[in-house]
């Protein structure tokens, strides 16, 4: 019945880590214009190279792959950003984010959500 040696399966684990990524770390993407858009193209890219490793090179590097992601997110999260005076599962204090990231401070007119 249920059989995980299939593409569909890595595909599902990719996805499901997105999601669930999106769902815990969103917030940090509240400032860009662009953040839908490129959620998107990642997640479509991420899922070509996928099924590029799954179908070329096995089951093996395309879990590689995705450790590889995972100990990046963490290490930006848990180590570079707290290096850095910001903490990295709230993005506080915004300002100094903010600053890492190149963004300006709101404007009146958005004032209100980032605060």
């Amino acid at each position: 019945m249920w059989n995980t040696e299939t593409i569909w399966f890595d595909l599902a684990v990719l996805n499901g880590l997105s999601a669930l990524g999106s769902m815990l770390l969103g917030h940090f993407e509240q400032r860009t214009g662009r953040a839908r858009a490129r959620q998107v193209v990642k997640l479509v890219i991420a899922n070509f190279l996928v099924i590029v490793l799954s179908v070329y090179l096995g089951r093996a590097w395309v879990f590689g792959f995705m450790v590889f992601m995972l100990l990046a997110v963490l290490y930006v999260h848990l180590v570079w950003l707290p290096r850095h005076g910001v903490n990295g599962w709230t993005g506080e204090p915004r300002r100094k984010y903010w600053a890492l990231r190149g963004w300006s401070e709101p404007g009146e007119s958005e004032k209100g959500d980032f605060e």
